[in-house]
């Protein structure tokens, strides 16, 4: 297996801004996915928050090869740079029939940075079914500002995503994207492990930037999902045109000039 890392492209990376995430799958290989539901079983030690990455999870042990795996490596670093540190991690568990799901959220406190963000990583080591619940996302939710559990009373949404995945799958996330976990009606324990990063550079041109005029770019940058209303929509193509000036340090790049025309403030005549 290639040791090398995968950094992600421009056009990756704009749907990341744009969808709140990016799905690998199969990324994890079929022997670390077998002794993933020992290591879970086992436990795995606290680590303090703000624990540089290199040193929360010593060399060779689960966590570590996970995280070092290349296309793994390559997302986070051009997400939030080579060095980030360990917010959180957790392994979440979800007992067959169980018959409770939980509240779409979005987690920690409400967060209104647009030029920063963390990252959380998801891995399944199981095959996800789709009677295994999964994990429930709102692609497009991450820049709606809310408070945690703010959205806990939406029941379905046009558009959002209830995982379905092969074994060794993981996701990267936005922060602020609208998720939860799912009802596992399957007679299988459904597990998943979390890991949450925050940068520690500033988070401004990490990746690939070969193709970054590319027209990917701007198609991403433009989707629509089908729960955007009208008005209020079109204030989400403005937030991913901020985050995206932020990543790029590029104060004037638009999509359709949404972003320049509000902007637009011209010195005042002259009378002479």
């Amino acid at each position: 297996m290639s040791t090398t890392r995968q950094l992600l492209n421009s056009g990756q990376v704009a749907r990341f801004v744009a969808r709140g995430f990016l799905r690998l799958d199969r990324v994890v290989p079929p022997e670390m996915n077998e002794e993933a539901l020992g290591v879970f079983a086992a436990g795995l030690p606290a680590v303090p928050y703000g624990t540089p990455l290199s040193d929360a999870f010593p060399e060779g042990t689960f966590a570590r090869r996970l995280v070092e795996l290349p296309a793994v490596a390559g997302a986070l670093e051009s997400l939030v740079g080579p060095d980030p540190t360990v917010d959180h991690h957790f392994v979440h568990r979800r007992e067959p029939r169980e018959g409770s799901a939980q509240a779409l959220h979005a987690d920690a406190l409400i967060d209104l940075r647009f030029d920063a963000f963390d990252v959380q990583l998801m891995y399944y080591p199981q095959e996800v079914t789709e009677d295994m619940g999964g994990t429930l996302l709102v692609p497009g939710s991450h820049l709606r500002r809310i408070n945690e559990s703010d959205t806990g009373r939406y029941q379905n949404l046009l558009g959002q995503i209830r995982l379905v995945c092969p074994a060794g799958t993981v996701l990267v996330l936005h922060h602020g994207i609208w998720h939860g976990g799912r009802r596992n009606d399957s007679d299988t324990v459904r597990h998943m492990y979390k890991i949450r990063l925050n940068p520690t550079v500033p988070q401004v041109r990490l990746w690939d930037t070969a193709n970054l005029e590319g027209p990917a770019v701007r198609e991403e940058l433009s989707h629509w999902f089908p729960w955007y209303e009208t008005a209020t929509g079109r204030l989400e193509i403005h937030n991913r045109i901020r985050m995206w000036r932020a990543l790029t340090d590029d104060p004037g790049f638009d999509v359709d000039y949404w972003a320049t025309r509000i902007a637009n403030r011209p010195g005042q005549r002259s009378h002479a």
